[in-house]
């Protein structure tokens, strides 16, 4: 079943017709008029988020209280105040900063566009001149469905964070090639993709294909079904549990906390009646996710509760919540209550006060010392930084017992320490750092804690005890870099772009506006994390200082990793900043093809093995589609394509001196600079393989 929008001929841009032209633009502010569907039940336009100064771009229907919210970009963060979104003859939709930085558009828009049209039933159609939409937001769900709205097989809802928090989440709704709909779980904290499929439709029929589903259709009338090839539906709503469509709104949602729901809310009302749950999947979320390979619906070392089809969340007995998002940390105070009453009651009364007074006495200390120990702030005489005992990481972490990752320098591992406004941090255990003195370690090590750039990890404390050296962080949850391009799911082109982009001005920053220059000697995905908004924050800078000569990565001097080492490092010549250019070249290149620097040859996938061979031959002879194979939005934006790709060969030329550096980089990307032509990267020898 297909939906053909018929959009009516645009002239000025009104409000009361639901058309909007071509040039025209809404700012994020309060104050800013959405663009209403023709009835008003509709709007498109910015939303003030909660508690902070930001905006979310997204549909909303206007005329209940809680204006709910039903699509939003999927991969864009919510935005600053003085941002715009317009209509664009290119592009169609086009979100902007308030400097005018294009942040987020519309994807495989192929022809001229004319116009817009915000439907009534909550769908935003773009359209080309003959009035055919070529892009509307009913193809591009984020976590909500709305009656008339169908998705094809390998459509997906993704769930936000949090009811609060629009960044992606964990749970997945998928409508698979094999005909069955699910719901599944991905761990991004582990990075291991998948984890658990918890519903499945049962609608896949491999004996006969014709039997399978291939469409999840919203209907009109208020009822989800899945279609089958051969016309048979398998309806998932109970009809009679549904009101009628003419006298209630209705959406489905996957929730932040798994569950899809079918949510109804009269369109008649006084007061505010909410949102009313009609059917949800699955029965028992706390049943159907085991969290053998995840975390479960509620997290880990939790006990998951069904109250209405919601999770209720809660600590295993003698437990409290250290964190809403984790809770791990026991409640020791309630055992040593249980103790001390014990001992109380078997007492003579003079015994059993002095017992009290001491207990009470003895309560008043702990409580202090774990104030002290968990919120003072300890500056060390001439650092920015705070400075902890290995005791206090060690309670912080649990006993170092989540690890997050382990890298060159050491391994990671989860914590929780109220520092102001952050909670969760990370913990970098250094096990190759030189015993210098304790001096110069501080030194190094503030150097580093002076570093204050959005595209930087940054640095909160440290602990210099005796022999442990660690370093606090904050954390980062949406994992590596590495695990989004490598994974399941392709980010889109736009979000590598951006990806490259924070990388490169990162690495400027570093390398040119800081108070003591910076030489990273790790640039690789693994080193770069993203935060809560996808944003790329640079990791691990400043360590290789404090990392001993006689036991970097290799036998030689050279530090860094197999495919991402510039030729210096081989030769007897002095390491400068362009080291860096070089593996952010590798890097570029990784990104812009979501493949990696060097093919593991011991497992057959001998074709292609070293990227940037491929790449050049590529760009040389003119098949830079070859890169970027079923990526529509790359290959619509061939200019863009062509130009991160030419930057990334500039970076990795073997000549030093014909590299650019990264400000100069960072120029080309943006397309402030024109970039040449760039010649053979490695016209005198090939590339090694024996590092």
């Amino acid at each position: 079943m297909f939906f053909i929008i018929f959009l009516l001929p645009l002239g000025t841009s009104s409000q009361n017709d639901g058309t909007v032209n071509v040039g025209i633009s809404l700012p994020a502010t309060e104050r800013s008029n959405p663009w209403l569907s023709p009835s008003g039940d509709f709007a498109f336009g910015f939303q003030k988020l909660q508690d902070n100064d930001q905006f979310l771009l997204s549909i909303w229907y206007n005329k209940i209280p809680a204006k709910t919210i039903v699509w939003y970009p999927k991969d864009t963060s919510p935005v600053s105040r003085g941002s715009t979104v317009e209509i664009d003859t290119q592009n169609g939709l086009v979100l902007r900063d308030p400097q005018g930085s294009r942040l987020w558009r519309t994807e495989n828009i192929v022809d001229s566009v004319s116009g817009g049209f915000m439907n009534d039933t909550g769908n935003f159609v773009i359209s080309r001149r003959d009035s055919t939409g070529i892009w509307e937001s009913f193809k591009n769900p984020s976590d909500t469905m709305l009656p008339t709205q169908i998705i094809e097989i390998n459509g997906k809802l993704v769930s936000r964070k949090s009811e609060t928090n629009f960044s992606r989440g964990r749970f997945y709704l998928d409508m698979l090639n094999n005909g069955n709909l699910v719901l599944n779980t991905r761990s991004v904290s582990r990075n291991l993709g998948f984890d658990d499929e918890y519903y499945n439709s049962q609608t896949s029929d491999l004996a006969n294909v014709s039997n399978s589903g291939y469409q999840v259709i919203f209907s009109e009338r208020g009822s989800i079904q899945v279609l089958r090839t051969n016309g048979e539906r398998k309806a998932l709503t109970t009809e009679r549990s549904i009101p009628t469509t003419s006298d209630h709104y209705h959406r489905a949602t996957l929730d932040f906390d798994g569950v899809f729901r079918q949510y109804y809310h009269p369109k008649s009302f006084s007061g505010n009646p909410g949102w009313t749950a009609a059917e949800y999947w699955p029965e028992n979320i706390c049943v159907s996710i085991k969290g053998d390979r995840g975390s479960g619906a509620c997290g880990y070392n939790s006990i998951c509760r069904l109250q209405n089809g919601t999770p209720i969340c809660r600590c295993p007995q003698g437990y409290s919540l250290a964190d809403p998002e984790s809770p791990d940390k026991p409640k020791k105070d309630r055992e040593t209550l249980i103790l001390v009453g014990s001992v109380l009651l078997g007492s003579s009364v003079f015994i059993n006060f002095m017992l009290v007074g001491a207990a009470c006495f003895g309560f008043i200390l702990i409580y202090n010392n774990k104030i002290t120990n968990f919120r003072r702030v300890h500056n060390a005489a001439g650092l920015n930084l705070q400075c902890f005992t290995y005791k206090e990481l060690a309670q912080a972490t649990n006993g170092f017992k989540e690890e997050l990752g382990r890298g060159s320098f050491g391994i990671v591992y989860k914590g929780v320490m109220p520092m102001g406004s952050i909670t969760t941090i990370a913990v970098k255990k250094l096990d190759r750092v030189a015993q210098d003195t304790e001096k110069e370690f501080r030194t190094e090590v503030n150097v580093i804690g002076q570093t204050h750039h959005k595209n930087l990890v940054r640095l909160l404390g440290f602990c210099d005890e005796g022999p442990h050296r660690l370093l606090v962080y904050e954390y980062m949850n949406n994992g590596t870099v590495a695990s989004f391009l490598f994974g399941d799911l392709k980010p889109n082109w736009n979000q590598r772009t951006q990806i490259a982009m924070g990388i490169a001005k990162g690495l400027a920053y570093l390398h040119e506006e800081c108070s003591t220059q910076i030489i990273h000697c790790d640039i690789k995905p693994q080193n770069i994390l993203l935060d809560e908004y996808y944003n790329a924050r640079i990791s691990d800078f400043g360590l290789a200082k404090l990392l001993m000569v006689n036991q970097s990565r290799t036998l030689t001097n050279i530090r860094g990793t197999k495919g991402y080492v510039a030729p210096e490092w081989f030769r007897n010549t002095k390491v400068t900043v362009k080291v860096d250019v070089y593996s952010f070249g590798i890097l570029l290149l990784e990104i812009i093809t979501c493949r990696r620097s060097v093919v593991d040859l011991e497992f057959g996938e001998g074709e292609n093995p070293i990227l940037a061979d491929w790449v050049w031959d590529c760009f040389q002879e003119g098949r830079l589609d070859n890169l970027v194979v079923d990526d529509t939005e790359a290959l619509n934006d061939k200019k863009g394509l062509e130009r991160f790709v030419m930057v990334g060969i500039w970076c990795i030329q073997e000549d030093s001196s014909l590299r650019p550096t990264m400000r100069k980089a960072c120029q080309m990307l943006e397309g402030i600079l024109e970039v040449k032509f760039p010649p053979c990267p490695s016209p005198f020898t090939s590339t090694d393989l024996s590092i």
